[in-house]
C-alpha cells in the first residue's frame, strides 16, 4: 500500500494542529493557474481565531519547508477555518454545531430541520420547530446512520431569550430618561 501526498500531509501536519489545539479537518492540495495551492482547515471547539491561524500557519510552514512532502515545486500555503457550507462528518461537528440550526438529508429520503440539542458518538437530538409556529417543538433523536448529509444553516435574525432581555433593559433606560 502506497501512502499518497495527501496522507504525508495528514502525518505531517496533524499533530501540529493537535498541539495547538486544534483539529486538522482537510489538506487539499489544487492547482490554481501554473501555481500549487495547499488549503488547510482546522477547527476547534470554541472555533479557531485569528491567532491560532497565524500560529498554525507559521508551523505548518515550517514543517513543510523542512521536509521534503512538497518537493521542490513552489506553492501558496492557505490555512482557516470551516467556512458555512461544511458538511457534518463526524460527531465533533455535531458537538460544535450545539445550539445551532441544521438540515440533514435523511438516508431513506426527505429531510429534517432542527435545532441541535445535544449530540454524541452515535447520533444527535433535535429541537424540530412546530409548523408555521402552531404548537410545541417536538424533539427527534437521530443515529449519524441515519443522515446522509447535514449542514448547519445560516441564521441572520436568530432569535436569543437572553439578547431580548437585554434589549427590553435598555429600552426601559431610555423611557426612563
Amino acid at each position: 500500500m502506497s501512502t499518497t501526498q495527501n496522507d504525508r500531509l495528514h502525518e505531517l501536519l496533524e499533530p501540529l494542529a493537535a498541539e495547538a489545539g486544534a483539529d486538522l479537518e482537510e489538506v487539499r492540495l489544487t492547482r490554481v493557474g501554473g501555481s500549487r495551492v495547499l488549503d488547510v482547515v482546522v477547527d476547534a471547539d470554541g472555533g479557531v481565531d485569528l491567532d491560532t491561524v497565524a500560529e498554525l500557519s507559521r508551523l505548518f510552514g515550517e514543517a513543510l519547508d523542512a521536509s521534503d512532502v512538497m518537493g521542490e515545486s513552489e506553492y501558496r500555503l492557505e490555512v482557516g477555518s470551516p467556512g458555512v457550507e461544511r458538511l457534518l462528518t463526524q460527531p465533533r461537528h455535531w458537538r460544535r454545531a450545539a445550539t445551532r440550526l441544521v438540515k440533514a438529508q435523511l438516508s431513506t429520503g426527505g429531510d429534517v430541520t432542527g435545532r441541535v440539542l445535544e449530540s454524541d458518538e452515535e447520533g444527535v437530538l433535535l429541537e424540530i420547530a412546530p409548523v408555521k409556529g402552531r404548537g410545541k417543538a417536538t424533539e427527534r433523536r437521530l443515529a449519524y446512520t441515519e443522515i446522509a448529509k447535514a449542514r448547519v444553516q445560516v441564521e441572520f435574525n436568530r432569535k436569543d431569550s437572553a439578547a431580548d432581555d437585554v434589549d427590553v433593559e435598555e429600552d426601559d433606560a431610555s423611557d426612563e430618561a
